[in-house]
């Protein structure tokens, strides 16, 4: 625990905390009552239809962190890889960019491990605050399921317990509201089959079908879809291809939480940073990885810039099985990765 907070100091907090949940100005216009299927807008804008197609009128347009009530899931059979739209207010969204998220309140916790642990949001978006000479600042939004590292607990700009992130991109740290975030629990990362050799474990992706399978002894124990790099003819600035890329290759690093952007210290929600992208598996010295996604809802299609996205609960069972093995005693706290010659992957074109 951070030495700035006493333990009476923080039993104080805590019940200030628990009384003032559904209040905080660093959370989105939503109450823990709110019991319909929630929705993020994670684009610049979304067109609402009259219809569930993309030939229907436009009722008018939501903007990127909006939440959206969902009164139903309709599938209109199109598009075929994904025909899931959402009734909402006025008309109809499709899925693709309105990942589901909920609000999910968490009782602050006093003890933090010395050299950290993981927490996942569990609320749509929380606002991070960056302490500096001149006081509070905000930095950026962090998203609900992304995961983090807890270094600490402090009182926060609202007088309220905080926990104290580590960035290990900007190797700086920052505040998030404690309520905004629950601890995950050991057990709860722990490698899955770890009896199974490591020669008894493959993965293989399909990009034509955009199909993902795991095998133990040759019989698969999981199959998805994924989304893929897209098929951009261009090459982006920094020279790597968005197309991810087909051969042989092995897990060679696994990170629980990486911050993948360009490392601007801004607010703004649509500058390029992705902090705390959960359960994140690399596979070449380019950085592409698998790993799972808060940002859309549109799999079976090519998507990312090279990586390969997973739903988050589905990034977390692959983080888990494949090698090799990253229980919590075993993540560097240092860099919050763990190293080593893994799971053999072979991606077919």
């Amino acid at each position: 625990m951070n030495a700035k907070l006493s333990r009476r100091d923080f039993f104080k907090l805590t019940g200030a905390a628990l009384g003032g949940l559904a209040f905080s100005p660093y959370l989105p216009p939503v109450t823990e009552f709110e019991d319909s299927l929630l929705v993020r807008v994670a684009s610049t804008a979304i067109s609402v239809h009259s219809m569930p197609n993309d030939e229907s009128r436009i009722v008018r347009q939501v903007y990127r962190d909006q939440i959206l009530p969902v009164y139903e899931e309709v599938n209109s059979g199109f598009p075929g890889y994904n025909p899931v739209w959402y009734r909402v207010w006025g008309g109809f969204v499709h899925r693709a960019r309105m990942p589901k998220v909920e609000v999910r309140y968490n009782a602050p916790v006093l003890s933090i491990r010395e050299n950290g642990q993981l927490a996942e949001v569990t609320v749509p978006f929380t606002q991070a605050m960056l302490v500096r000479k001149a006081g509070w600042e905000p930095l950026y939004r962090l998203y609900y399921g992304t995961v983090h590292w807890v270094v600490g607990v402090e009182p926060g700009p609202d007088g309220l317990p905080w926990y104290i992130l580590m960035d290990e991109l900007l190797d700086i740290t920052y505040n998030v509201p404690t309520s905004h975030m629950r601890l995950i629990p050991d057990e709860e990362i722990a490698p899955l089959s770890p009896e199974v050799p490591w020669e008894e474990k493959r993965v293989e992706v399909n990009l034509g079908t955009q199909l993902m399978t795991c095998y133990e002894y040759d019989q698969s124990v999981f199959q998805t879809n994924i989304a893929s790099g897209r098929l951009d003819s261009t090459i982006p600035a920094n020279g790597i291809p968005t197309r991810t890329p087909a051969g042989k290759f092995n897990v060679s690093v696994k990170m629980p939480s990486k911050h993948m952007g360009d490392g601007n210290l801004a607010a703004d929600i649509e500058a390029y940073e992705l902090a705390g992208v959960p359960w994140t598996v690399f596979f070449t010295p380019q950085g592409h990885a698998f790993h799972g996604t808060y940002w859309h809802d549109n799999y079976g299609v090519p998507m990312s810039s090279g990586c390969i996205n997973m739903r988050n609960h589905e990034a977390k069972w692959f983080f888990r099985w494949c090698l090799p093995s990253a229980g919590a005693d075993e993540i560097n706290p240092g860099t919050l990765d763990k190293k080593g010659y893994g799971t053999p992957i072979v991606i077919k074109n």
